[in-house]
């Protein structure tokens, strides 16, 4: 099952003009607010989602949280994610976030230095992840951090299909769909919400096999702890922590 986001409410007048905008690029109409419907609302503080079956808001905030907590407790260049992308010292690889959805794995990677392209194909996400970055850039906490974050809405296969020579990535990353073994509340409504907006993958083979191609030194996918590897592609290596593994496919 999908979610509907039926329209976008705005709670201030003077967001009034930001808001037609953004609904007119999210093709959806400006309307009063409604606890009944699934709404995208802009406050003066936030974009955030609203889903009466899931409950609570959902939005995204580099500066605080799981965010704030990964990047200052996370383990640094030692933890597997940094490990699966091949950062070690004299090597911060450019990389592309082919399946960004909330954008914890990016921002710990720019966080450790990488330049990070985002790619988020669901309109909605996107958007959340678009007000994130902008308001993160207003910190001076991660500012800098940010700077090295660019998002990008579409078709991740469509996009790394038509990368020149010039701008391949070093790694493409890839944290596919899977349903989540996290216990917290939090992280199961993020990943329900996930799940019911981005839908089923269908994909998998022909996105592994371009984010080969284009890689310059390997793929990197997230995968759960005893899971099936990505499309049935057996990778070269794996790292494993406590819950998550690592499959890596190298050049």
């Amino acid at each position: 099952m999908t979610v509907q986001i039926h329209s976008l409410a705005v709670t201030n007048a003077e967001l009034d003009d930001k808001a037609v905008l953004l609904a007119d690029g999210l093709g959806l109409p400006v309307a009063p607010l409604d606890i009944q419907s699934a709404q995208l609302v802009l406050s003066p503080s936030r974009l955030e989602l609203r889903v009466p079956e899931i409950g609570g808001p959902i939005f995204i905030d580099f500066t605080a949280g799981k965010y704030q907590h990964r990047r200052q407790f996370g383990g640094g260049r030692g933890q597997p994610l940094a490990k699966a992308v091949g950062l070690k010292k004299g090597a911060t690889p450019y990389i592309i976030d082919a399946t960004a959805g909330f954008g914890r794995d990016a921002f710990v990677l720019a966080s450790l230095g990488c330049r990070v392209t985002l790619i988020e194909q669901n309109p909605v996400m996107a958007a959340l992840l678009a007000d994130a970055l902008q308001r993160a850039m207003d910190d001076k906490a991660v500012t800098e951090i940010i700077s090295r974050m660019q998002l990008h809405q579409g078709n991740a296969i469509d996009y790394l299909a038509g990368l020149s020579d010039t701008d391949r990535p070093d790694v493409v990353y890839l944290d596919p769909m899977y349903p989540s073994r996290d216990k917290s509340a939090l992280v199961k409504k993020e990943m329900q919400l996930l799940h019911q907006l981005v839908g089923p993958d269908s994909n998998s083979s022909e996105l592994l096999t371009v984010s080969r191609d284009v890689a310059l030194k390997r793929v990197a996918v997230k995968r759960p702890k005893g899971a099936e590897f990505f499309a049935n592609q057996q990778p070269h290596v794996s790292i494993e922590s406590k819950n998550t593994r690592y499959d890596i496919y190298t050049r």
